[in-house]
Formats: C-alpha cells, structure tokens, sequence
C-alpha cells in the first residue's frame, strides 16, 4: 500500500474512529482508487470513515489505533504518505519518518444494516445533545445508559437516569420504522461526527447511521422498558411560565449559598417565583422572578444541578413548568416549541 492524504483529514477520521472503538483495536486502512477507509470494529460494533487520498498503490493494512492516532494529531504538514515498509507501515514527510507495526486482522465488516429513514443531521444532534444528557453515566441497568430512538411518521428521542427524563420528537425526512435503545456515550459521538443527512439503519438486533463519509452500527439493547408513558402525568395542578435564562442564572447565585445537598425550593406566588437558601458558613441569599402563574401555588423542591441541566435545554426560550403536587415528576416545555418538540420531566427532591 502507498497513499498519500491531507493530514488533518486523515487526522480526524482516525481520532474518531479511536474514540469510538474499544482501547487496543486495531484500525484497518485501506487504500484504492476511490481514496483511503479508516474501519475498525468488534463484535459488537463497526465503524467506517472515509478521507480522500492518492492511492499510489492499492492495499491494506491494520496497524494499531492509539499510536497512530497520536502521531497524526502531532503532524505540522499539510499532507502525509503511509507506504508498506516490510512489516512496517511508515509515515513519511519531507524531514521526518514515523513507522507502526503492522498487525494481524480478519476483514472489517462495515456494511450497515437495511436503511429505514433519514433525518437532517444538525437537527438529529442537536436533539440527541440534551436527551443523551439525562442517561446516567454508569448503572448495573443498562436501559438507563441508553437512548431510545423511535421512528414512524417523526423521530422520538427518549433517555432518563430515574431523576430525570428528556424526550424529543423531530422531523424525519422520509417516514420510518424503528424502535431500539442504543448507547447513549456511543450515539452520542457518532452523531457529532455525522453531517449533512444522516441515514438511520436497523437489522436484527443492529442499529446504524451513516453519512456521506461515515457509518456506525452497533448492537443494540431491549427498549421496551424506557418510555414516557410510565411517568404519570395527569395531575398538574401549577403552571408556571418564565424566561429559562432567568430563572438558570438565579439558581447558580442562589445555589452557591445552599445546603450541602444542593436542593433549592421553587416557591410559587401569585406573580412570581421565589429561591431561597442558606448556610450557617456562608450566609444566605434570596432572589424573585416575575412570572406567569396559573392554577395552584404547588412549590417543588430540585436538586440544583439537575434543574440547571433541564434550563440549559431551553435556554433562550421561554419555558413553562407545569408542576404536578406531591413527589410527581415536573413537566418542562418550551411556551413557543420550534421544529424539535422537547419534553422534559424532572423529579422533585424532598425538602430538608
């Protein structure tokens, strides 16, 4: 094999590649007339990114990922050629040489499952950005590590870590069907990388995107038990309509003087909403919004980082909470939704 490619393309198509694979994968390059495919995959997932390049020669190799990745972010030069040297695959430029070993490997099988739709792939990401939020980071129960992507005439997003829930619901370009729970870190990245229209695949027991240069599949987990429907929802009996930016900043002042557990108290007025907190080290502080108050004056209490989290996703909008009485979960919307309709519930904390 001999090609040369634009470095910082070659660069990013491997960085994402390693970021997606296990540690210790190796990548396979291979070289042809269409240019140079970064690929890597295991038993449970694939990746495949293509990088334009002159292909001197054609072939492929495996070398090992992390090294190479490494090296390519490093490179000052506008192009670099990968040659086989023996048991070598070396990096040449003008005034350097870099050599990585090459490794045994069987053909990377990159062929994504049956597409299904299409989404835009701004509007997929940006979407996916605050639902992957609310899926926990590390549980023994992987449903709560996962996103739930749903398609049939829209595309539903749905991810919680029992403290919270996010869904959102987004246009898809053509209808669809779909209905899986995919991990949320892994979709996550794929969807930054992705651009343009992205393609939505589905197989046995498989999900897939891809793009105009790339393509993820990976297994995927039973979605059945994650779902909007198990928050009740019916008992709203306060609504509260106010500017999310606001009410986000008057959290983070008044959260510096709260209690250890960091749980803040909405109390709701005729006109206006009111945070209050105190510690016996740091003081206490006080703040009062106007707002738009209908039905009851119920006051939930929130952990304040997960309220914030919640704000962060309207931010720039005018949000309306409508608050259910007792520890049932608080429904946050946008007053005026855009083409992404986002549905947040957020469970209340006990106060001290």
């Amino acid at each position: 094999m001999d090609v040369t490619a634009p470095a910082h393309r070659l660069s990013a198509a491997v960085s994402a590649a390693s970021r997606l694979l296990p540690a210790r994968t190796g990548l396979r390059l291979r070289a042809g007339a269409a240019g140079l495919t970064v690929a890597g995959s295991d038993p449970d997932l694939a990746v495949r990114f293509d990088c334009p390049a002159t292909t001197h020669t054609d072939g492929s190799v495996v070398v090992p990922a992390a090294p190479l990745a490494e090296t390519l972010k490093m490179l000052d030069a506008e192009l670099v050629r990968l040659v086989v040297e023996g048991t070598r695959l070396a990096l040449r430029l003008d005034n350097a040489r870099f050599a990585l070993p090459l490794l045994p490997g069987s053909e990377v099988t990159s062929e994504p499952p049956v597409l299904v739709s299409e989404v835009d792939g701004a509007t997929f990401a940006s979407a996916l950005r605050i639902v992957a939020g609310t899926a926990a980071k590390d549980d023994p129960l992987p449903l709560f590590t996962g996103v739930r992507v749903q398609a049939g005439d829209h595309l539903t997003l749905t991810a919680s870590d029992r403290y919270r829930m996010a869904v959102a619901r987004l246009p898809l370009r053509t209808p669809g069907s779909l209905d899986v729970l995919v991990p949320a870190t892994l979709l996550s990245e794929a969807a930054r990388q992705a651009g343009g229209v992205v393609g939505l695949h589905v197989g046995p027991g498989r999900f897939g995107l891809s793009w105009h240069g790339g393509l993820v599949a990976t297994a995927v987990l039973d979605a059945g038990f994650l779902s909007e429907d198990s928050i009740p929802s019916g008992a709203v009996d306060t609504t509260v309509s106010l500017e999310a930016d606001a009410l986000a900043a008057a959290v983070r002042r008044v959260g510096v003087y709260a209690e250890d557990r960091r749980v803040l108290t909405l109390e709701v007025g005729d006109t206006q909403v009111r945070l209050a907190s105190a510690r016996q080290d740091t003081g206490e502080a006080e703040e009062t919004l106007k707002a738009d108050v209908g039905g009851g004056r119920t006051s939930p209490s929130f952990q304040a980082r997960y309220l914030l989290d919640a704000l962060q996703a309207f931010a720039g909008e005018r949000v309306v909470l409508s608050i259910q009485p007792g520890m049932r979960a608080c429904i946050l919307r946008a007053a005026e939704p855009g083409e992404v309709e986002l549905t947040y519930y957020l469970m209340p904390m006990l106060p001290r």
